[in-house]
């Protein structure tokens, strides 16, 4: 964004409303910033400017100091700190780490960030969503160099096998607006020209402990000697070394031009020992761990609440989760090479049941048999529950916390079954599960002694059954059976009973009398030719609907609008544009709907 030099077309001081706005945003924007990190960004008692240009671009400073934020549209949606700022306070954003200071390079060039290029920390990839403010840091260098938003979902990402743009840089260290600013600088010795390394100070820090620590064990002196003669014979340590020689003290940069070669080397030495411990693991190996992810994650992650599921949900998820520290399972290695033929073995086998969703070409997982030898004989490990120090953190589990969602089907007693629940002694005012009223009738039968003796999977009707069964369900002039199978029995009694949903959103949850009403997506075209798509039915699902107007105003960039609905109780949502697929894609991502919840209808296609 900021490649080539541009000129603001004004300049003016933010007035009292307009600051106290500007620090809502910022506030909503960075949760993980606190209000000590803003006190010293926006002192209460200092100037705050902006700078407008052509292309809608608004930058923020301190009056006589370095740019802090710039928002790319100008309407407070897309707000990203400068590096200025991130080097002060680089823990308002979280940050993707390179491979190597040699990746900077691309960055600083001009160059989006790619999935190939980052570290990956061994708990494996952090959760994101597409959209979202991320920095970018060098391995040993605690200043960011670059932030930008990031272009898909960490689930989005784990599918695509990590391959493609994982962050769009929109400002990064020696573009034209870190050099627009007079007397720019940089926050290390680790920021050269054109690539930034390690935070040399830093790091003769660490060594200089390391080293003390060693030679109290008696161990270090003919490592550091060792190490000292390969710094010297080294042929990259000499291009280090030129590329430093306007500092002032050459000997002490020859030092730490030496240790920065040598924390390079071992670097790549660890990388290719990983690649190299990949690279052995033979397809029955794969195998192995597949099927014992898969058995961890039926036992741990995959409950019966969470089914049906799409094999891509339950690969990226649940399984990949289960992996062994250190073992990136890739099933294109395994002898089924498809996920898919992978699952269908297992359903084949009695573990799973699955079937193909032919509309999307995708197997989904039905249910799982908790009975089969495989599930019984697995002992599942204990995984350590990790503790969450940081404020940020904290605040972004309570807020998943509040987007789970939990959808049951639930029943309440009517006149044709109320004479079983007397009997046994229900409440009949009650609302109970599948399985709760099922062993109600049940009860009944052992009470009563119905079972047949010569069959004992037959159950005898008596009169009070009979009727609660099929009185008003048997046409006139037709005979009332004398026995029903037990296996009919329970879904026979849940059809006499009223079907009622309780849903369920963090500390919330209401009941919904009768079948479960879908969310309902709607585009239509309006005056002029223009699309407008609309969302409703979403108090149902403890939805708030201003919230989520205002997230898919700043994940889709147009505008939002909350109406109440004509002659009906509840809200609608009303969005510019076409956009039933983003907004069915956010709704199942973000609140955990599922997709047999999501109506769409679009009304502009002929």
């Amino acid at each position: 964004m900021f490649k080539k030099v541009m000129e603001a077309k004004s300049h003016q001081r933010l007035s009292g409303a307009d600051r106290k706005k500007l620090k809502r945003i910022l506030k909503d924007r960075f949760p993980r910033a606190s209000d000590a990190d803003f006190d010293v960004l926006l002192p209460p008692k200092a100037e705050i400017t902006v700078a407008k240009f052509q292309n809608r671009v608004h930058v923020y400073g301190v009056e006589g100091g370095f740019p802090i934020f710039f928002d790319v549209d100008g309407r407070g949606s897309e707000i990203f700190p400068t590096v200025f700022t991130l080097w002060k306070v680089p823990e308002i954003l979280p940050s993707f780490v390179l491979k190597g200071g040699e990746v900077s390079r691309f960055v600083i060039g001009g160059a989006d960030l790619m999935f190939p290029g980052i570290s990956l920390p061994v708990e494996g990839l952090p959760a994101f969503v597409a959209g979202e403010p991320w920095a970018v840091i060098v391995p040993g260098n605690p200043a960011p160099i670059a932030v930008g938003s990031t272009t898909m979902s960490s689930t989005e990402a784990l599918k695509a096998g990590l391959r493609g743009k994982a962050l769009r840089v929109t400002h990064c260290y020696r573009d034209s607006l870190w050099e627009s600013v007079d007397g720019y600088h940089v926050p290390n010795a680790g920021f050269f020209k054109d690539v930034v390394f390690e935070d040399p100070d830093l790091f003769s820090c660490e060594g200089a402990k390391d080293a003390s620590n060693d030679q109290q064990n008696g161990i270090n002196n003919e490592v550091v000697e060792e190490s000292v003669d390969l710094g010297d014979i080294n042929s990259e340590t000499n291009a280090t070394s030129a590329t430093q020689k306007d500092l002032k003290n050459d000997n002490v940069e020859q030092v730490i031009a030496d240790m920065d070669s040598l924390k390079l080397t071992d670097n790549v030495v660890d990388d290719e020992s990983i690649a190299e411990e990949q690279r052995t693991l033979s397809t029955e190996d794969v195998d192995a761990h597949l099927d014992r992810c898969l058995l961890q994650a039926l036992h741990a992650t995959v409950t019966d609440k969470y089914l049906p599921m799409p094999g891509s949900i339950l690969w990226s998820n649940h399984l990949l989760p289960c992996r062994p520290s250190g073992v990136m399972l890739d099933i294109k290695k395994s002898s089924h090479k498809k996920l898919s033929k992978w699952l269908q073995v297992k359903s084949s086998a009695g573990l799973i049941s699955v079937k193909e969703d032919k509309y999307k070409k995708e197997v989904v997982l039905i249910s799982v048999n908790r009975n089969h030898p495989d599930y019984t004989s697995f002992k599942p490990e204990k995984r350590p529950v990790e503790k969450i120090d940081k404020a940020g953190d904290h605040t972004a589990s309570e807020s998943r916390l509040q987007k789970t969602l939990e959808v049951a089907e639930i029943y309440k007693p009517t006149v044709h079954v109320n004479p079983i629940f007397a009997t046994v002694g229900a409440d009949v005012g009650k609302l109970y599960t599948a399985s709760e009223a099922s062993g109600i009738v049940f009860n009944y039968v052992e009470k009563e002694n119905l079972v047949k003796p010569i069959n004992k999977s037959i159950v005898v009707l008596d009169p009070t059954l009979c009727d609660a069964l099929f009185k008003g369900a048997i046409k006139k002039g037709s005979m009332y059976p004398t026995d029903i199978h037990k296996k009919d029995l329970g879904p026979t009694f849940l059809s006499r009973m009223q079907a009622h949903h309780i849903v369920t959103r963090g500390s919330e949850s209401v009941v919904c009398k009768g079948a479960l009403k879908p969310i309902q997506i709607v585009t239509e075209r309006r005056q002029g030719n223009k699309k407008v798509t609309k969302v409703s039915g979403l108090e149902t699902f403890l939805l708030d609907a201003e919230a989520l107007a205002s997230e898919l105003q700043k994940k889709l960039a147009c505008s939002t609008t909350v109406g109440e609905l004509p002659g009906k109780k509840g809200r609608e949502v009303l969005i510019q544009g076409g956009v039933i697929d983003d907004v069915a894609k956010h709704l199942i991502e973000q609140y955990v709907i599922p997709k047999r919840y999501i109506e769409v209808l679009d009304k502009t296609k002929k």
